[in-house]
C-alpha cells in the first residue's frame, strides 16, 4: 500500500505526539488533568475526574485520528429540534481511520479494562488489518485512546509499551469514559471509520476511497457507561452520514452498496442498548456487520456517478435519547 511511503517521514505516532504537546499547554482552558504519579509516562484524564470540555472533546478525536482529518461541531436538526452534529473530513481515511482511530484494540487485565484507539494500535500492529494493510510502525513514542472509566496503572503502561517495542515513558494515553462529555464527543466521530472499516470486511479494495466526509448527531452525556454506549452507538448506526469519494467501477458499489449501512446487518432495527444486554455486554458477539452509519454516499470521481445506501432512523434516537 501506498501509506507507508506517505508517512514515512511523520508517522502517525510522531503526528500524535505532536498534538499532545500542544494539548499539554492547554489543560486549563480544556479542563482536563494530567495525573501526576501514576507512573512512567504521559496520562491525560479527559473525563474520569475532570470534567472535560467540548474543546477537549474536539482535541481527542483530532488525537485518536493522528490529526490527519478536520473535526468540528455543526448546527443540525433532530426530531424538529436544534442539534449539534460533529463532523469529520480527511484526505487521508486509510491511514485516520483504519490505521489509528479503529477500535481495535482490547486492553484488559484481571484489574482493568478499555478499549484502545488510537495511532500506538499501528505500532503493536496486532490486528489482522494490519498485515492486509503491510502497515506497521516503528517509533520512539506511542500515542493510544483508552475508552474507560478507570484511569489505568503502571501495569497497563508497560504492556502497551513492550507490545508497542517503546520505552514506558515514551507512553502517552488519554482516557475518558463514554459518559462524559469528550468521551461521547470520541465515540461519535467514528461514522467515517465504521464505513470504511465494513467496505474492508466486505471485500470492497478501500485504497479506492481518496477522501471522506461523515457527520452524526452528538447525544446527551449519559448518567452511566451503558447507557453512554447505547447512546453513542445509536448515533452512528441511526444517525450516522457519510459520503465517499472513490475511483474505479460503479458495478461493485452497485453490488455491496446495500449490505453496507447498519440496515445490512440482520440485528438492525433495535436500540443497540437492547441489542449489547443481549450479547452479554460483549461487543464482539454482536453482528460487526451491524457496525457502520445510517447513510453511505459514494461519489465516483471517475464516472461521476452518485450512489446511495440507508437512511436515518429518528424514531430510534428520539427513544435512545430521552428526546
Amino acid at each position: 500500500m501506498l501509506v507507508e511511503e506517505e508517512l514515512d517521514e511523520a508517522p502517525l505516532n510522531d503526528l500524535a505526539w505532536d498534538l499532545v504537546h500542544q494539548v499539554l499547554s492547554r489543560l486549563d482552558e480544556l479542563r482536563i488533568d494530567a495525573v501526576a504519579g501514576f507512573g512512567p509516562g504521559v496520562l491525560l484524564d479527559f473525563g474520569v475526574d475532570a470534567p472535560g470540555s467540548l474543546a477537549a472533546g474536539l482535541a481527542l478525536v483530532e488525537i485518536c485520528m493522528a490529526g490527519l482529518c478536520e473535526v468540528s461541531l455543526t448546527a443540525g436538526q433532530l426530531c424538529g429540534l436544534g442539534w449539534p452534529m460533529l463532523c469529520v473530513q480527511t484526505d487521508n481515511p486509510v491511514e485516520a481511520c483504519l490505521l489509528s482511530q479503529y477500535a481495535g484494540w482490547k486492553i484488559k487485565t484481571d484489574e482493568y479494562f478499555a478499549i484502545g484507539s488510537g495511532p500506538m494500535r499501528a505500532a503493536a500492529a496486532k490486528e489482522p488489518l494490519f498485515e492486509r494493510l503491510q502497515y506497521k510502525e516503528i517509533c520512539d513514542g506511542v500515542v493510544g485512546i483508552l475508552e474507560s472509566s478507570q484511569l489505568p496503572g503502571p501495569d497497563i503502561v508497560e504492556m502497551i509499551a513492550a507490545d508497542c517495542g517503546v520505552s514506558p515513558d515514551h507512553v502517552a494515553l488519554l482516557v475518558a469514559p463514554t459518559a462524559s462529555l469528550a468521551g461521547t464527543m470520541q465515540v461519535v466521530a467514528r461514522s467515517v471509520e465504521t464505513a470504511l472499516h465494513k467496505l474492508s470486511e466486505l471485500g470492497f479494495d478501500i485504497t479506492r476511497v481518496d477522501s471522506a466526509q461523515g457527520s452524526a448527531p452528538v447525544p446527551p452525556v449519559a448518567a452511566d457507561d451503558l447507557t453512554g454506549i447505547g447512546r453513542t452507538n445509536d448515533a452512528i448506526l441511526y444517525g450516522a452520514r457519510v459520503t465517499l469519494w472513490v475511483t474505479g467501477d460503479d458495478e461493485s458499489i452497485r453490488e455491496l452498496g446495500p449490505r453496507l449501512p447498519s440496515s445490512g446487518s440482520s440485528q438492525h432495527g433495535r436500540p443497540f442498548l437492547e441489542i449489547f444486554e443481549e450479547a452479554g455486554q460483549d461487543f464482539y458477539k454482536i453482528d460487526p456487520l451491524l457496525f457502520s452509519p445510517a447513510q453511505v454516499v459514494f461519489h465516483n470521481v471517475e464516472s461521476g456517478r452518485v450512489h446511495h445506501f440507508g437512511q436515518v432512523n429518528e424514531d430510534i434516537l428520539k427513544l435512545s435519547f430521552g428526546l
